[in-house]
């Protein structure tokens, strides 16, 4: 057992990492930094409206197989500061365990982090589309369809989930949509 406070020895002194954990542990601090960045980022945002508001953030392991983004954040979420918590939220995990989805393995978070209620500052998918990542594909607004957004990342557009919640014909849209998740995790490789 190790002093607390005192970090794990690599099996290679060198600082290169060996083994498949090593290399796993570098990828999630590395995930962890980028996600500590970007949080310290909108936080510094001097253009922010949101006076005693924090900027409302995501959730979620750092590594998730599943990303959820959604436009912008509902009453909630601001109060929170933290994406898809409250109502939505809660549709969100029973969706999931409909589906047999382990929730740790998603990982959600909002376009428009600005704390501000009436955000027409971006579309979800446009921002997706501008992103700037090796080999990206435009995606488009198929509900229910797997695409290719990079050669190692698949997408999944759905309907708006604030929208499904009091509305039962939104509500068969969305699950319609969201449902072939259930089937992409369930033929993922165990490992």
């Amino acid at each position: 057992m190790r002093p607390e406070g005192h970090a794990r020895r690599s099996s290679n002194p060198g600082g290169v990492p060996a083994t498949d954990d090593e290399i796993r542990e570098k990828y999630l601090e590395r995930a962890i930094r980028e996600l500590n960045q970007l949080a310290r980022d909108l936080h510094d945002c001097p253009d922010c409206p949101r006076g005693q508001l924090l900027p409302v953030l995501g959730s979620g392991h750092p590594q998730a197989d599943i990303f959820l983004i959604k436009h912008s954040a509902k009453p909630a979420e601001v109060q929170e500061g933290v994406a898809f918590y409250g109502r939505t939220g809660n549709a969100l995990m029973k969706s999931l365990k409909r589906l047999d989805i382990d929730p740790l393995a998603v990982y959600g978070t909002l376009c428009v982090k600005c704390p501000v209620l009436d955000p027409v500052m971006a579309e979800a998918l446009a921002v997706v589309n501008d992103l700037d990542l090796p080999a990206r594909r435009d995606l488009h607004a198929r509900p229910g369809e797997l695409q290719r957004l990079t050669p190692s990342i698949e997408a999944l557009y759905v309907p708006n989930i604030d929208e499904a919640l009091d509305e039962e014909s939104a509500k068969r849209e969305f699950w319609s949509a969201f449902r072939v998740l259930g089937q992409w995790w369930a033929d993922l490789p165990p490992y």
